[in-house]
């Protein structure tokens, strides 16, 4: 029996915002009946363009159930914007935790939400190219046909979850799952992800002149830290490099948050340690 949060049992067992809402301003449907998980969200927009009314139908387990519910909750009174942020993480950190072997559910919830976003964008001739949603995914290969999940699906939620194992695949998405024939191929595409990056070559950096050391940080900063902190909504700016301390100002969700000090350390710090020099120091600018 999984070990269920006392959040889960009660969205499970009252769910909120069931049903459908007729004639509504964005809709989508993801998943696949036959595979045991699908979800259909129906969405109305008030006149600000905000999410005044979301509903759920799912075929699922309690998790699927309770995955469902609480993304309703969470995206209540944001715009399409701000909701397409929502990401699994935000669901399964919303419902207290999910086992594991059951995190498939909340990424369901996160792709039929962007989906919806999708259909309201292509109703009104808005951009969403920057919406990694299930659509773009079919364009890929299929790696595991039991559940029809592609190589962009697997990369995707490998990046957004941070996914080196097979077996976590499994978990997040169902590859694999089956029959069991995929397991070297989704292995062949996390190893090419988190391929471990050629060793820092400590006089390289110190040999550069200040134009270039700062370039060199700033690039790192875009490609590697930038990403990973505006999916929760933050973000970091460059300030200055003196010597080999790097100022940066944290934005966004960031700048409030409680633990900025280990986000500094962790992965500010880490990834430019790692990535350009194993001497540099983060300090934070107010």
């Amino acid at each position: 029996m999984w070990n269920y949060t006392d959040k889960v049992m009660d969205h499970f067992l009252n769910p909120r915002n069931v049903g459908t809402i007729e004639n509504p301003d964005a809709e989508a449907e993801v998943g696949n009946m036959t595979c045991g998980d699908a979800l259909k969200i129906t969405i109305r927009l008030d006149d600000e363009k905000r999410i005044s009314d979301i509903k759920f139908q799912t075929f699922g387990c309690a998790s699927a159930i309770a995955s469902s519910s609480v993304l309703t909750e969470l995206v209540k009174g944001l715009t399409l914007d701000e909701a397409a942020k929502i990401t699994n993480r935000n669901i399964a950190d919303a419902l207290g935790e999910l086992p594991e072997e059951k995190m498939h559910c909340s990424v369901m919830g996160m792709e039929a939400l962007q989906a919806a976003i999708v259909d309201y964008k292509k109703k009104h001739g808005e951009p969403y190219e920057e919406l990694e949603v299930d659509e773009t995914d079919h364009e890929g290969r299929i790696i595991c046909h039991c559940f029809g999940i592609t190589d962009a699906k697997i990369r995707k939620v490998a990046k957004i979850n941070n996914l080196h194992t097979v077996e976590e695949i499994t978990e997040y998405t169902k590859a694999g799952g089956a029959c069991g024939m995929c397991l070297d191929s989704i292995q062949e595409i996390l190893d090419e992800m988190w391929a471990e990056p050629a060793p820092v070559q400590e006089d390289s950096f110190d040999s550069l002149s200040l134009v270039k050391k700062i370039l060199r940080v700033q690039e790192v900063i875009d490609k590697e830290i930038k990403p990973a902190l505006e999916r929760d909504g933050g973000s970091i700016e460059l300030i200055d490099l003196e010597g080999k301390v790097v100022h940066v100002r944290l934005k966004g969700m960031c700048a409030a948050c409680p633990n900025a000090s280990l986000t500094l350390k962790k992965l500010v710090e880490g990834k430019l340690q790692e990535l350009v020099c194993a001497d540099l120091q983060v300090e934070e600018v107010k």
